[in-house]
């Protein structure tokens, strides 16, 4: 927060956790909005700067706008790889597919495992986030996904956590149907760190939205969009 004379003129918000990375408990520091008053601009990098000063943690930001792009390039942020298609959501009947999709928060939280639960649970009343599990036989499939706005149409979404990358490419096209017919969704955003496949009614973007990172601990495959402003902040 930059203060002057008991005046609030700037703020960085900022989301906190600790997460489990491979066999280590890793603390993240997710960069989020940065507003500062106009006539107080040139004092806004202490912001960043005091963020960047707490020891001990890998710092991600999921949203950065178009400036702040190449200031994070030069404090040495690396980009993830956010090569991405947008699906065009149709509808798909499962009768007698062997396929089901679970929504209900009880249902949920009797069918996950540990990790998605703990997930599941920590994000449940975050407003950005949506749920639902897939489940084939005796597999399942956690999603959590966002509704955004394209083109000032909110009708469209993007994936956050897949739980099972294999079972989610096998009923993708269920889920993006369950999508259009439950929720108004004609269009997905999906990442390959999520899905491999797609289906023919889908096109590739042209210029992903960039994520970014900073760390010498973790790696771009292990960053994940949770406990973020992308599950907290609907837009």
């Amino acid at each position: 927060m930059l203060t002057n004379g008991g005046r609030i003129v700037g703020v960085h918000i900022a989301f906190y956790s600790e997460r489990r990375v491979g066999s280590k408990i890793e603390r993240f520091c997710n960069l989020s909005a940065w507003c500062v008053l106009d006539g107080y601009r040139s004092h806004g990098l202490r912001l960043l700067k005091a963020l960047l000063d707490q020891g001990g943690y890998t710092f991600t930001d999921l949203s950065p706008s178009g400036n702040v792009v190449p200031l994070n390039r030069r404090l040495k942020f690396q980009q993830i790889d956010t090569a991405a298609a947008l699906v065009i959501n149709l509808p798909r009947p499962r009768w007698r597919s062997g396929i089901s999709i679970v929504t209900d928060p009880q249902s949920l939280e009797g069918l996950l495992d540990a990790r998605d639960l703990e997930i599941y649970r920590d994000h449940a009343l975050a407003p950005a986030a949506h749920h639902l599990a897939v489940i084939k036989c005796d597999r399942h499939c956690y999603v959590m996904f966002r509704k955004d706005t394209r083109k000032r149409l909110r009708v469209f979404a993007s994936i956050l956590h897949v739980g099972d990358r294999a079972l989610f490419a096998e009923t993708a096209h269920h889920i993006y149907s369950h999508l259009l017919t439950q929720f108004g969704i004609v269009g997905t955003f999906v990442e390959k760190r999520f899905a491999d496949v797609h289906p023919r009614f889908s096109m590739p973007l042209r210029s992903p939205r960039p994520k970014m990172f900073l760390s010498n601990r973790v790696s771009p495959s292990e960053v994940d969009y949770l406990y973020s402003e992308l599950t907290c902040v609907p837009w």
